[in-house]
């Protein structure tokens, strides 16, 4: 196996980025190896018009670093009041690449979501007329669902019936965490993409809850049992053109995730592609990690793939990642994978 691998310049399908101070300590920890990001619009309150999208966009650009290079790719928040219009205009000017749906009360921030379906079609005919992405967070919210079963119901009792309403709506599941997730993916046509988030990877339910709770492994949709991560690192690195990199990168400060109700969420932007590398060789498919990381999403996005490249070597001293960011809000702690990362990104 080699020991470095050169690859086109990664994006990211789903990141958070926040705002304000959050906003400013979190974004060169993702603009240090990533050339662009679809950026989430669960802010408060949430960025659901154009000119709310341009607003935020203005300020990420103003936050960004004059050596990093990096474009946001804008996104709206989908609610029942949502203007088929606004997105339509929004989409032809270029600002926005997707619509994100949040089933109301689905994650963090996602109070002003969907509950009437009906409600929405409108906007998702529009989208479908005019090829506009939708971003789904796959998981209903009725309690009487079991929270490791949300995913799977969702596909049933939602997505399906949605997209069978919609011909043509092009739909990326984001951060999927079951087979049954990468299943149906499989089973559809190319209007159909999915995003899956480095943690998912690595860790499955026992590393949340067992031995004592770790609050900054829990995340939404929450890691689920072994065969279901297992699931997700075969389709990774399967060479699938339909499945990308959406690390869906949370930062939320230690007091906030360590609290008696902590935040949803893990922070992976820092180091990412060095976790990636680490997967995709241990699968014997290093020849595969750029379609994943690098080509698959700007295909299905419409875009082309960025021209600058990367390199990752590996070396036999292990690289030291810092363990927190330091934010004007307090600190946030960076995902450990929980094994030594031996991949360093060069360039």
């Amino acid at each position: 196996m080699s020991n470095a691998i050169t690859i086109t310049r990664p994006d990211d399908w789903h990141l958070h980025l926040r705002d304000g101070a959050m906003l400013k300590a979190v974004l060169p920890e993702t603009a240090r190896h990533f050339a662009r990001a679809i950026i989430m619009p669960n802010l408060v309150p949430p960025v659901v018009t154009a000119a709310q999208a341009a607003a935020y966009r203005d300020r990420i650009m103003d936050a960004l670093p004059q050596d990093m290079p990096f474009e946001p790719l804008m996104t709206l928040y989908l609610t029942e009041d949502t203007d088929p219009d606004d997105v339509a205009a929004a989409h032809a000017s270029g600002l926005i690449k997707a619509v994100k749906l949040y089933p109301a009360g689905a994650t963090t921030n996602s109070a002003s979501g969907v509950r009437d379906f009906a409600r929405v079609q409108p906007v998702l005919d529009k989208m479908a007329e005019i090829g506009l992405t939708l971003c789904v967070h796959g998981e209903v919210t009725d309690p009487e669902v079991d929270i490791f079963d949300r995913e799977a119901v969702f596909i049933d009792r939602v997505l399906d019936p949605v997209r069978r309403a919609t011909p043509g709506l092009r739909v990326v599941m984001e951060h999927i965490t079951t087979s049954n997730g990468v299943d149906y993916v499989k089973a559809n046509d190319e209007n159909l993409g999915a995003t899956i988030t480095t943690h998912h990877l690595i860790i499955n339910r026992n590393h949340i809850l067992v031995g004592g709770i770790k609050p900054h492994y829990y995340c939404l949709p929450v890691a689920k049992r072994e065969e279901h991560r297992l699931a997700l690192r075969a389709a990774a690195t399967s060479g699938d053109k339909r499945l990308f990199l959406g690390t869906d990168s949370a930062p939320h400060t230690d007091a906030n995730k360590e609290m008696a109700c902590g935040c949803a969420g893990c922070f992976t932007a820092t180091n990412t592609m060095s976790i990636l590398a680490h997967v995709f060789e241990e699968e014997s498919a290093l020849d595969r990690l750029e379609g994943f990381a690098s080509l698959n999403g700007p295909a299905f996005y419409g875009l082309p793939a960025n021209d600058a490249k990367i390199t990752l070597t590996k070396g036999d001293t292990p690289v030291e990642y810092t363990d927190k960011i330091i934010t004007g809000e307090g600190p946030v702690t960076v995902f450990d994978p929980g094994f030594p990362l031996h991949w360093r990104v060069d360039g």
